[in-house]
């Protein structure tokens, strides 16, 4: 069975959204700091334990998994008929979308992956030679935001499907129009 423009839309958009779920959620369950506990010449660190550096990490995969559904679907051969990507990228306003989609989608995944690997380092290493260390965790509300750039990452992806499904549509219209003139005509002496 051939996939529709609905399906792969409805696709990247849940994507997006489980993507957005995960980056809030691991930004919610993300302690505030840990506990020190001072020792003879080391003072260890005891944070509390929480979902959310797998929660980071599971947001950052359905976000790559929402980008590569979205680009895939701007490509796709809808009713097996493709299109040159050349003529897609003729169309200005798509070619923007498409390039903003990718910018988001980079932003969001700096923004998802920055605090999710500073954290995993911080509970990872958390004996410090420094008796005064107030053990913090990685920087608050930069899930958070990853998490609604995820979400505009799909938005931006599925305008840009909507633009290069238009642009579809006007090719092959003309095609079929150039089509049905040469069937009219080819009958015809001169």
């Amino acid at each position: 069975m051939a996939a529709t423009i609905k399906q792969l839309g409805l696709i990247v958009s849940v994507l997006g959204i489980v993507s957005f779920v995960l980056g809030v959620l691991a930004e919610n369950k993300k302690p505030a700091a840990g506990n020190p506990i001072p020792g003879k010449d080391t003072l260890i660190c005891q944070y509390p334990s929480d979902p959310s550096v797998a929660l980071g990490y599971l947001s950052v995969v359905f976000l790559i998994a929402t980008a590569v559904a979205g680009y895939l679907s701007l490509f796709y051969p809808y009713k097996g008929r493709s299109i040159p990507q050349g003529i897609i990228f003729q169309n200005t306003s798509f070619s923007v979308f498409f390039n903003v989609s990718l910018f988001v989608t980079g932003l969001a995944l700096a923004l998802l992956l920055w605090p999710t690997i500073a954290e995993q380092i911080l509970l990872s290493r958390n004996v410090h030679k420094d008796l005064q260390y107030e053990c913090p965790t990685a920087k608050t509300g930069l899930l958070g935001g990853g998490a609604f750039l995820s979400l505009n990452s799909a938005l931006f992806w599925l305008v840009a499907l909507m633009l290069a499904n238009n642009t579809r549509e006007d090719y092959f219209d003309d095609i079929d129009e150039v089509g049905e003139g040469n069937k009219h005509t080819s009958g015809v002496e001169i």
